[in-house]
């Protein structure tokens, strides 16, 4: 017997318009469209955005606005900004959220695990206890448990208290 995952809310990504350019470029430029790109947050350094193809609910990204693969030629406020919004992201992930844990990383290069290796960026990626199971273990499936719309307006409702701060 074959078992088969569907998971139609990856069709925009496999079958969805190619956008030229850098994508996070096109986020740092484009502030009217911030609702659609689920922008959590932007100021001169910096812009903070929902991850679109999550590892768990509420990861999100800060991305410098200055275009580099190379974190060693990045201006030292901007990565102040980030390292700073870090901080707070963390908390608010684990206060307002109610996260157990906090993955935080950049993966620099395509062989350092970049899926946009052109743009360097921090993941934050909220950890709950018994969040891995074992189709994530076996089959390298991810499965997401809530609603994606609804945890981007619960991060984006937390962005006063806990990043404005």
């Amino acid at each position: 017997m074959e078992d088969i995952l569907y998971a139609p809310w990856r069709d925009e990504y496999v079958a969805g318009a190619k956008m030229d350019g850098c994508l996070f470029c096109n986020i740092s430029k484009n502030s009217s469209d911030d609702k659609e790109f689920k922008v959590l947050y932007r100021d001169e350094h910096c812009f903070m955005v929902m991850n679109k193809y999550p590892y768990t609910p509420g990861h999100f990204m800060i991305i410098p606005h200055v275009h580099t693969d190379k974190l060693e030629e990045l201006d030292s406020k901007s990565w102040l900004q980030i390292t700073a919004l870090t901080q707070k992201g963390v908390k608010l992930l684990k206060e307002g959220f109610g996260a157990d844990g906090v993955n935080i990383g950049m993966n620099l290069g395509k062989a350092g695990g970049a899926g946009i290796a052109e743009h360097i960026h921090m993941h934050l990626v909220p950890r709950f206890n018994r969040d891995t199971n074992f189709i994530t273990t076996i089959a390298d499936t991810r499965v997401y448990s809530t609603d994606f719309e609804k945890i981007f307006k619960k991060i984006k409702s937390l962005i006063p208290k806990y990043i404005l701060t």
